[in-house]
C-alpha cells in the first residue's frame, strides 16, 4: 500500500511536469500536495515496517520527538495547501477574468512558502511544548 501511495503521487508529479497544458496554478498546487503526501507517508511507514520485521515496538525518545515533528510538519502543510487550493478555486469561480492576474506564478510560490513557514513554526512550537514534559 505504501508503494501504491508513493507511485501514485509520483505519477501525478511527473504528469504535471511533463504536460505543458498542466502548468496552471491548480496543478502546481496539486503537485506540491502530492510531494507533501509522499513525505507524510514516508515519515511513519518505514519505522512501522522495521517494527513489524523485528517484532520490536520500541522507539527512542529523540526518535519519537523527531517523528512527531515531521508528522506535524507535513500534516500542517497538507492542511494549509488544501486551504490555498480552496482559495485558488474561489478566485477561479468568483473572479474568472482576473484569475491569471491574481494567481500569477510569483503569488502561487508565495502562498506555498507562507504555508511552509507557518507549518514549520507550528511543528517546532508543538515539539518544544512536548519537550517540556517529563516522561
Amino acid at each position: 500500500m505504501y508503494l501504491v501511495t508513493v507511485l501514485g503521487n509520483l505519477l501525478i508529479i511527473l504528469a504535471t511536469i511533463s504536460d505543458s497544458h498542466l502548468h496552471t496554478p491548480m496543478y502546481f498546487f496539486l503537485s506540491i500536495l502530492s510531494f507533501v503526501d509522499i513525505c507524510f507517508t514516508s515519515t511513519s511507514i518505514p519505522k512501522m515496517l522495521v517494527n513489524i520485521q523485528t517484532q520490536s515496538q520500541v522507539i527512542t525518545y529523540s526518535g519519537c520527538i523527531t517523528q512527531m515533528c515531521f508528522l506535524l510538519l507535513f500534516a500542517g502543510l497538507d492542511d494549509f495547501l488544501l486551504a490555498v487550493m480552496a482559495y485558488d478555486c474561489f478566485v477561479a469561480i468568483c473572479h474568472p477574468l482576473h484569475y491569471m492576474v491574481i494567481m500569477n506564478p510569483r503569488f502561487c510560490l508565495l502562498l506555498v512558502l507562507v504555508s511552509s513557514i507557518i507549518s514549520i513554526l507550528h511543528s517546532i512550537l508543538q515539539s518544544l511544548m512536548v519537550l517540556r514534559l517529563s516522561f
